[in-house]
């Protein structure tokens, strides 16, 4: 058997990443062979998880926490343990999953059952993060409905915006000169006053 490495990764910086590198090392992998990410899977640029790649040899072996520390979805995790297992030729062990052992069974039988058992957990917990997307969606929909506001409050006018409004919008002065007496951005000032004008037809409505 060759070397055994770790690896583990965190979503953010603030996340810890100790019970990953606890879990590790009590397989008995040495903590200076454990590379750790800390970023998400939604930029797969990670820089040591390459590191880990470009070191292996084939006949070593990786462990990881849970199969999810491999990418970001269904076929970039499918993508990742072949990769690893079929051209670098290097075991990998899932420790959440002990089935997801290549070291179990080099026969052909033993790899199918691997691949299959993968193949059905990635789909799994790619299905798990689409439903809670969709309920978070379908949460925020039924919100704003009742009429809760997502995102920041926009700043009260100026006490001279819908004078400087009238005066625009009878082409007296340009967008640039009426953004400039109100001291606000040329975008903030036309979306601001296309908001004053729905507001005023529904109004007159």
């Amino acid at each position: 058997m060759g070397t055994m490495y770790g690896y583990a990764r965190v979503s953010s910086k603030e996340q810890n990443e100790d019970r990953q590198i606890i879990a590790l090392t009590e397989m008995g992998v040495p903590e200076k062979n454990i590379f750790v990410d800390k970023q998400s899977g939604k930029d797969f640029n990670r820089p040591q998880y390459k590191r880990l790649l470009r070191k292996v040899k084939a006949d070593d072996l990786i462990c990881i926490k849970s199969i999810d520390r491999l990418g970001r979805n269904y076929s970039e995790i499918l993508e990742q343990w072949k990769q690893i297992t079929k051209d670098k030729q290097v075991d990998l062990y899932v420790l959440d999953m002990p089935l997801l052992d290549t070291r179990r069974e080099k026969s052909l039988l033993g790899t199918f059952i691997s691949d299959l058992v993968l193949t059905l957990l990635s789909y799994v917990a790619e299905n798990e993060r689409n439903t809670i997307r969709q309920r978070q969606a379908e949460g925020i929909a039924a919100a704003k409905a009742r009429g809760v506001h997502f995102g920041r409050t926009p700043k009260p006018l100026p006490e001279n915006f819908y004078e400087v409004y009238q005066r625009w919008k009878m082409k007296k002065i340009s967008v640039a000169q009426a953004a400039k007496e109100c001291g606000m951005p040329q975008t903030t000032f036309f979306h601001r006053a296309k908001q004053y004008e729905k507001s005023t037809l529904r109004n007159e409505g």
